[in-house]
């Protein structure tokens, strides 16, 4: 099929806002699947996964292919959950459209600021259509207005939707002046404008034609000359207002009901853009990339999903040129080339080989690649170009793997390995000092699933555990103790003795070890031993078992024996050393305290201001710019381990923010009284 008769669209929105149920009228309209599915009863095409049947809520994004009338259509299905849409940003990429759905009900959502933010940063263009018609409350006048309050879009309104009582029965086709009542599977025959929407539908009319007209400047000198448009002059101003992003058409439907879902792809044929219609694709060298049948084959691979039966499936979208299964083209990060052998159509679980010869726009999966992985690209051997993507969100919560049976290690890493390689909003990495393998992700229901995935698919046991609190020991204070390691049973004996000075230092000036030995009291070679046996020690804590920090030490005397003393000898009497020194000395515990960076629409501001204070957090400054306040907070790092869950419930979902680790400062009584009590404990129980 030809690109200009390719459509690449996603669906986006909030969570629960339809856009499944959508998706599933849609391929039931287009013949791809034979019975409409329902998410409540967890039937629907695209949402197929066991974790996914059971909240009743996608997980992972959708993808279909389908033809309807002279167009092939590529849908992908964003979830639009916050912890399942981090990736939103690269999956938009291989998008040259988005309908934006709204629930009647609930109209535009606090929640959907941060996906239309994404849609208009990636340049798409949109229709919005008004979905859920048929439910109690439902609400096409308030669903609009939200549209224009929350987003600011230029709607062009092309039906009205037709109660009775409280029944969506029909629509009202704006521009053709006429009614239409819904029949069987989504057929409509005309019938009368009631009476009490004739003066709204002329109005709107009217506005959507000067809504048209100001998109462009011819349009605009005529509809001043003539007083209205001609239809020629409507439906082109309608496609190149539409593909220019200046304005937005309203369509309605009821998915359940399996109602307006022919009318929706019509205009997605008529007014969508294809390949053609989009700028070239930017490379990371700042090259561009045209989406040219004739050019260099090239595709994104912009997400990895898991198959059982066919392994990794790569998604790719062809970018330029074309492919087919006989294509072998070169990864751009790795350098090596790879054929792509078998092409698959996917509409949701289901898999078809593909034939085709495919070019720009199109959207096919690709199994059994050696290393390719979601981000890259692939192109032509000699081709240098590799298409430059946004920058993913960083991770906000991160939580401790363990497996429930020791040795099984290796099993749980593998396992978690495996979800990587399709979710890049996942990240796994090991705490040096804890040994913790921590799992990092965009909220705790987004690691929690991620997990029980890999425990359904790897038939291991794993745990998630909050991680551990980097927190430290030092001291206050200065002594002078002797440390002395005596130990005879037959034979050469042990024997180390030397006497240490030790102090807290001021924050963050490190460990100091110095040699203040004269006279060969100890001889050289036995000094660096007693240096070693203090480190050991002090990392393995006094108070709580957290290493201490800023002191230092300064060996002054001591004694030897000549056929006694050995290193060992001397380590252990640094280990004595220093643990009396800590018995005299005053030990603090300190704490890990992060710098957040608080991004939060204005009127929010003092709800999360006030919890932050509540979890001893320090507000630095904040600035205010667009309606958004960014704050800058240091909080310690124990009162934010879950804050993820919070914020989005505190600013509907609109709330963002990252953090990293600044410094460290005294902890409170309360605070060290609970983790003093926390390592007894466990200590007790080993």
């Amino acid at each position: 099929m030809s690109m200009e008769k390719q459509r690449t669209y996603a669906l986006v929105g909030t969570g629960g806002c339809g856009k499944t149920s959508l998706a599933e009228m849609l391929l039931f309209q287009a013949g791809i699947i034979n019975r409409l599915g329902a998410i409540e009863e967890g039937t629907a095409a695209l949402d197929y996964e066991p974790e996914e049947i059971k909240r009743r809520g996608s997980i992972q994004p959708g993808f279909a292919s389908f033809d309807w009338n002279d167009c092939h259509h590529n849908l992908i299905d964003i979830p639009g959950d916050a912890n399942f849409s981090g990736d939103i940003d690269w999956l938009l990429a291989a998008a040259d459209s988005a309908v934006v759905v709204v629930d009647a009900v609930d109209g535009v959502r606090p929640q959907m600021r941060r996906v239309w933010k994404s849609v208009k940063a990636a340049g798409l263009p949109v229709i919005a259509v008004v979905t859920k018609m048929d439910r109690e409350r439902a609400d096409f006048d308030g669903a609009l207005n939200s549209l224009t309050q929350q987003l600011g879009v230029r709607p062009v309104v092309f039906y009205l939707p037709i109660l009775e009582n409280e029944q969506f029965v029909g629509l009202v086709d704006v521009f053709a002046g006429k009614a239409l009542r819904f029949g069987e599977n989504g057929a409509t025959t005309e019938m009368p404008i009631p009476a009490e929407l004739e003066d709204e539908a002329i109005l709107l009319r009217d506005t959507s034609v000067e809504n048209i007209a100001s998109s462009d400047e011819d349009l605009m000198n005529s509809y001043l000359e003539e007083g209205t448009l001609t239809e020629e002059e409507i439906a082109l101003g309608l496609r190149k207002g539409v593909v220019s992003g200046e304005i937005v058409p309203v369509l309605v439907a009821s998915s359940v009901n399996n109602t307006g879902g022919r009318r929706l792809l019509n205009e997605i044929n008529a007014l969508m853009p294809s390949p053609a219609d989009r700028p070239a694709v930017l490379g990371k060298d700042a090259s561009e990339l045209a989406a040219d049948p004739e050019g260099p084959a090239t595709c994104l691979v912009f997400r990895s999903m898991n198959d059982a039966f066919s392994g990794q499936v790569n998604m790719v979208r062809v970018l330029s040129g074309t492919i087919s299964s006989d294509s072998t083209l070169k990864n751009m990060r790795t350098g090596e080339m790879e054929r792509l052998g078998s092409l698959i159509y996917v509409n949701g679980k289901n898999q078809t080989p593909c034939k085709d010869v495919l070019g720009p726009g199109a959207i096919v999966g690709v199994a059994k690649l050696k290393s390719t992985r979601t981000g890259d690209t692939l192109g032509e051997e000699k081709s240098s170009f590799e298409a430059e993507l946004p920058e993913l969100p960083a991770q906000l919560i991160s939580f401790a793997l363990a497996p429930k049976q020791k040795g099984d290690e290796d099993k749980v890493f593998a396992a978690v390995q495996k979800l990587l390689d399709e979710d890049v909003t996942l990240k796994l990495s090991r705490d040096e000092e804890t040994g913790d393998v921590l799992i990092s992700g965009m909220g705790q229901l987004h690691i929690e699933i991620s997990v029980e995935k890999a425990r359904r698919r790897s038939k291991v046991d794993i745990e998630l555990k909050a991680p551990k609190i980097p927190y430290r020991e030092t001291v206050r204070g200065k002594v002078q103790v002797q440390g002395r390691h005596k130990k005879q049973s037959g034979g050469r004996g042990q024997f180390g003795d030397c006497w240490i000075e030790m102090e807290g230092l001021p924050r963050g000036a490190g460990y100091q070890f110095e040699d203040g030995i004269v006279g060969g009291v100890i001889p050289r070679q036995y000094i660096p031993a007693i240096d070693k046996g203090i480190q050991e020690s002090a990392a393995r804590g006094y108070l709580a078992g957290c290493p201490v920090v800023d002191f230092k030490v300064r060996v002054y005397d001591g004694s030897y024996h000549t056929v006694d003393s050995s290193e060992m000898a001397f380590k252990m009497a640094g280990s004595i050393a220093f643990k009396a020194a800590m018995a005299q000395l005053k030990t603090v515990l300190l704490e890990p305290v992060v710098q957040m960076t608080v991004t939060i629409p204005d009127e929010y501001m003092g709800d999360v201001i006030g919890d932050l204070s509540s979890r001893r957090g320090k507000v630095l400054g904040s600035d205010s710019q667009g309606g958004l306040t960014e704050l800058k907070v240091y909080v310690p790092m124990s009162e934010v381990l879950r804050y993820a869950p919070d914020l989005r419930s505190m600013t509907g979902g609109q709330g963002t923010f990252t953090m990293e680790f600044d410094h460290y400062e005294e902890a409170p009584q309360p605070v060290v009284d609970k983790v003093v009590a926390a390592y007894e404990a466990a200590k007790a129980a080993e």
